[in-house]
């Protein structure tokens, strides 16, 4: 079954309708969200889904305390060996969602690193990521590391820096993906 990792920039704290419709289209098709604690893409995903009493989702939190569980949803607390409250710290809790999602959903405010890597991460592991990047209004489809390398050529070049930096910091302390993590699965349209 189809499972979304929906995620975003913590810059972004309103939900345009198109991104709403999207929601509505994973809560018509009952679809398991997984979703992060943070403030921003997150809390305002957590409210929408909340203001539909929608009861498919869980939350990922880093360490031992939640942030944000608007609904009160299901949590999982994902420990990490990084310094608490550092980007490695919370990156741990997205490497996980990615691993576990078929499909992401990420909500871009044109600058935020760690929504970018989501990204990276998901098509890295073989799954699609649907982006809406909200300074454009404009929604991209991305379904393999080929399509990921056009969208980010549009990027600035510093940010695109830090992102390949990230990547490769990841790679070389976690390994590369396991067979099992990175086999592809036929999964729902958002």
């Amino acid at each position: 079954m189809t499972k979304v990792f929906i995620g975003g920039s913590r810059g972004v704290s309103r939900l345009s309708e198109p991104i709403r419709m999207r929601l509505d289209r994973i809560i018509e098709k009952g679809l398991p969200v997984i979703i992060g604690d943070a403030n921003g893409v997150d809390k305002a995903v957590q409210q929408y889904l909340n203001s539909k009493n929608y009861l498919n989702v869980e939350v990922f939190c880093s360490g031992h305390v939640c942030r944000n569980n608007i609904g009160n949803w299901k949590q999982r607390k994902v420990s990490s060996t990084a310094r608490n409250k550092t980007f490695d710290f919370y990156a741990t809790k997205d490497r996980t969602m990615a691993d576990e999602a078929t499909v992401g959903f990420m909500v871009w405010d044109g600058k935020s690193k760690g929504t970018l890597l989501n990204v990276f991460r998901l098509l890295k592991r073989q799954k699609k990521a649907v982006v809406y990047d909200v300074a454009e209004k404009r929604f991209y489809e991305l379904k393999a590391l080929a399509h990921w390398e056009e969208f980010i050529s549009h990027c600035d070049g510093e940010l695109r820096n830090k992102i390949e930096q990230q990547a490769a910091h990841e790679d070389q302390e976690h390994g590369s993906l396991s067979p099992e993590s990175s086999k592809p699965r036929r999964v729902a349209r958002l």
